[in-house]
């Protein structure tokens, strides 16, 4: 069979970063890891063909190519992957998809021939068999956690990595807490399970072989959820990363609680991570109850903050507003904690009930759901009825935005981090990366309103900490993108 992969297009978000990646000649942030991950799981003598619709055009010519197309797409990805169901299957192809979009809302879809939902080391194998016997049913579901010490490496040559920022690969799944608006738990489930050591430095391996060198994703829901078996895996990860001179460097996901292991940490420094995702979501302690966001009640929140980036690893926040709890007060609070964390990349969305979730289920039996979440926490859009006054609660959400991405705002965040920031991450510069300088000293130090703001800090960081200096024409260049998205909400 002749098979196409296509991976929908995302709309311009936070974690888009379009108008990041002309600065270093790519076309996506990342590469479709789960496409191209159920590749190699697909029988091998199957013709394969990918289209990310991110990098490159899904022409006439490739669907007529395919016997069937497998899609796979993201809740935000959900217009651009109704549109292509509905072209595919005007051209008369069988088509299948899989993927959170599909997990939880598959009876939105129905032109799909066959939805593989859930994790495909259990699902998609019954549906291969029974395609082979002629008697595929529409919908292959299953609750069971499969263990993932046998998912195979991804078949990275169907895609040219040269589009891409940075690669991806996966360790673990699941997230041992409980948060009430998480889907993970729907997704992945609570018991953390990991691949082996070995399983992960061959995927290392494979991308070292397949030509990549740069920044790599490990795109867990924790990744520090098992904490024996990760400290076992980075160990080995230092040794392969020794003895190749640090080809890669890494950026994850994890929880708060990240701060209280030292010993972690440092591994984790050692295996030249550089940067963190945290869901810290709110200062409001009681909103963290309510939400069940137990792992950071009992903490300051700051100074969580500034032990990770003490070892050399830059903090990025999730926060989150329009909880129960919230009061008017809470978008001064917000403000006021990112900018005194030095929170550089601060992802703020309203709240919003992703299908099947806890919270979902709680304001369905409130009657206070309105419609479908659209996936793109940072739209401004909100699908259920807060307990604020909604006009002022996007009005209070849309003042954070302006302000934390303020110009002023944004680069006075920038110089609270370098001041607090230790760099220890091991790079390499690259041709990318003196393009990206080059095109920074143009595009914003010259070109734009920021250029003041942007030679402040280069010089202060040359002067005052060279090492950082790398990282701080990324931020300044991140900030382009931000500002962007920002201007959304100048209304």
């Amino acid at each position: 069979m002749n098979i196409l992969l296509i991976y929908p297009e995302y709309p311009d978000t936070f974690w888009s970063f379009k108008h990041v990646l002309s600065y270093i000649s790519k076309k996506a942030a990342f590469p479709p890891l789960g496409l191209l991950t159920i590749a190699s799981m697909l029988p091998r003598d199957w013709n394969k063909k990918l289209v990310d619709t991110n990098v490159e055009e899904l022409t006439d010519e490739k669907i007529a190519w395919s016997d069937a197309v497998f899609i796979g797409a993201m809740i935000v990805q959900g217009e651009s992957a109704h549109d292509i169901i509905i072209r595919c299957k005007a051209k008369g192809k069988l088509v299948v998809a899989g993927g959170p979009l599909f997990t939880t809302q598959y009876g939105k879809f129905p032109e799909v021939d066959h939805f593989v939902l859930n994790e495909a080391e259990v699902t998609l194998p019954e549906f291969l068999q029974d395609l082979k016997e002629g008697n595929p049913k529409q919908v292959y579901t299953s609750t069971i956690r499969p263990d993932i010490t046998h998912v195979p490496v991804p078949q990275w040559d169907l895609i040219d990595m040269d589009n891409y920022a940075t690669m991806a690969v996966q360790y673990s799944r699941g997230c041992p807490f409980n948060c009430e608006f998480c889907d993970i738990i729907i997704m992945n489930g609570r018991l953390p399970r990991t691949k082996t050591p070995e399983q992960l430095i061959g995927e290392v391996q494979s991308l070292y072989d397949a030509g990549w060198r740069g920044a790599i994703f490990i795109v867990d829901d924790n990744f520090i959820a098992n904490k024996v078996r990760v400290k076992h895996m980075l160990s080995e990860l230092i040794i392969w990363q020794e003895k190749n001179k640090y080809p890669f460097k890494f950026l994850t996901e994890a929880s708060t609680n990240l701060a209280d292991d030292e010993e972690m940490m440092q591994l984790m420094t050692r295996a030249n991570f550089y940067k963190v995702f945290l869901g810290i979501e709110t200062p409001n302690k009681k909103s963290l109850i309510e939400c069940n966001k137990v792992q950071n009640v009992k903490r300051d929140l700051i100074d969580t903050v500034r032990i990770i980036q003490s070892h050399g690893m830059q903090v990025m926040g999730g926060f989150i507003v329009g909880f129960d709890n919230d009061t008017d007060d809470i978008f001064q609070q917000q403000i006021e904690f990112i900018q005194k964390a030095g929170i550089v990349c601060a992802m703020v969305g309203l709240l919003n009930a992703l299908p099947q979730t806890q919270l979902w289920q709680r304001l369905k039996s409130e009657n206070r759901l309105l419609s479908d979440s659209t996936g793109e926490n940072t739209d401004g859009t909100i699908n259920f009825i807060p307990r604020m006054d909604k006009a002022r609660l996007e009005e209070g959400y849309k003042r954070i935005i302006k302000t934390i991405y303020s110009r002023k705002a944004y680069y006075q965040r920038v110089g609270t981090f370098i001041r607090e920031y230790t760099s220890t991450v091991k790079s390499r510069i690259k041709k990318q990366d003196l393009e990206a300088f080059f095109k920074s000293v143009w595009k914003i130090g010259i070109l734009s309103r920021n250029r003041l703001s942007y030679w402040k800090l280069v010089l202060r960081t040359c002067f005052t900490n060279i090492n950082a200096l790398p990282i701080a024409v990324e931020l300044a260049i991140f900030g382009m993108h931000y500002q962007q998205i920002a201007k959304r909400y100048k209304s």
